[in-house]
């Protein structure tokens, strides 16, 4: 009798909607993110400091555009201010979503890490100031070190801190939210020169034609898209830093579903259907867009700084720009989250989560002292790109972070190993 023939195993296919699944949370993912914007940090120092750096300078300045409309400009420039559009388009999105449904709904709950934010813009300002007190000049980069960049910060907690108590996240996650809303009022505010009122007033024509449309739940980005980029024109055009059209953007979109304006999202135990709002959804579509290219390509084109050897690296250190940027992203940060959440906890009503400990705190506190993304564009706005104090703070950004980045990572990694050991006792007890 003759054996029967080896089948083959059949391999595992995965429907595309599964697979795009499967990609979109994979980019969503907070180490993905970091090492991303690392990859790209790391790429432009490299370019920047070697023979290479020549090619480099003549991509990153070649200009293009329409200069009728004042966008004339290089892709460094369109970087900065288009791009990151994208990124800060995502952010108003998040941070209405925040105010109407999630944790900056409730006062009582987000009060800490509210005032925590404002601790953490408020000391490193100061520190910054005194260190530069008597230059003007130099004044004008007092916003710099006041930043927390939420990629890279939440991307380190995410490989750290996997044992660490949810609500440090989410305390980290609201302060680096809020930080994010000061910071684009700090731009709109101080970092813009002139207004031109025309153009400003013709902005409202598309927002408010693009809030109508979302307000009836279009979603189609043909339509959509257009209208945006005319709102981006707009503002750019006006003379406020263009990045504020895509928080406006962002706040004109429903959260909440209604009858017209929802996106389907599954079924409940009973099998209802569910839905999610616009703003989850475009946040969830863009957030990949923001993720995996435009925060990336802008670090690539904003952190290319020639160091230019010890000799370089001693001028900027010397520099009292980049020193007050230093002490102020690893010092001021934590001391100004600390003081005051350890001052406004003390009040009754403002308890910290039971789960969290002041280690855990403090680590994280030192995790918010990485600037970067926003710092290194408030820097070019304060000093304008490529002038010797915009590669001083280029420095003192990338060095104050990567200090910021190691003492934080170093004191959340060992909390988190002793909580792994306490985790593995406990469970060893029981059985």
């Amino acid at each position: 009798m003759s054996a029967s023939p080896v089948r083959p195993r059949p391999r595992l296919r995965l429907a595309p909607h599964e697979l795009w699944r499967g990609i979109r949370s994979n980019a969503r993912s907070d180490v993905l993110g970091g090492s991303l914007l690392l990859a790209a940090t790391v790429a432009a120092l490299i370019l920047a400091n070697t023979p290479a750096v020549s090619w480099y300078e003549s991509v990153r300045d070649f200009s293009f555009g329409i200069p009728e409309l004042h966008l004339d400009l290089s892709i460094g420039a369109w970087a900065a201010d288009g791009l990151l559009a994208i990124f800060f388009f995502v952010v108003g999105l998040e941070l209405k979503e925040e105010f109407v449904t999630g944790r900056l709904r409730d006062p009582r709950q987000a009060a800490l890490p509210i005032a925590a934010a404002v601790g953490g813009v408020i000391v490193p300002a100061v520190i910054f100031a005194v260190i530069n007190a008597g230059d003007g000049d130099a004044l004008r980069g007092w916003a710099i070190p006041t930043a927390t960049d939420i990629a890279f910060a939440v991307a380190v907690i995410a490989v750290v801190g996997k044992f660490l108590p949810p609500a440090l996240r989410v305390f980290l996650l609201t302060l680096a939210i809020i930080d994010d809303l000061i910071a684009i009022t700090i731009i709109a505010t101080f970092y813009t020169e002139s207004i031109s009122l025309p153009w400003l007033t013709l902005a409202l024509l598309p927002l408010a034609g693009f809030a109508f449309l979302v307000q009836k739940g279009v979603r189609a980005w043909w339509i959509l898209l257009p209208l945006a980029i005319a709102v981006w024109v707009c503002i750019h055009a006006a003379g406020i830093h263009a990045t504020v059209a895509g928080v406006l953007l962002g706040f004109v979109v429903p959260v909440v579903p209604t009858e017209r304006a929802r996106v389907p999202r599954g079924t409940d135990a009973d099998g209802e259907p569910l839905y999610d709002g616009l703003a989850p959804h475009f946040a969830d579509r863009w957030g990949v867009v923001a993720t995996l290219f435009a925060v990336p390509v802008f670090a690539f084109f904003a952190a290319g700084v020639p160091i230019g050897g010890f000799e370089g690296l001693r001028s900027a250190l010397t520099d009292p720009i980049a020193i007050g940027i230093i002490v102020g992203l690893v010092l001021g940060k934590p001391i100004g989250i600390l003081a005051t959440t350890f001052l406004l906890s003390r009040v009754p009503a403002l308890r910290l989560d039971e789960t969290l400990r002041w280690p855990d705190l403090t680590g994280m506190a030192f995790l918010a002292g990485i600037g970067f993304t926003v710092s290194l564009l408030v820097g070019e706005l304060a000093y304008g790109s490529s002038s010797v104090a915009d590669e001083h703070v280029k420095i003192g950004v990338l060095l104050g972070s990567l200090i910021a980045a190691v003492i934080g990572g170093s004191m959340l990694a060992r909390r988190s190993s002793l909580a792994r050991r306490s985790q593995l006792s406990s469970r060893g007890r029981v059985v």
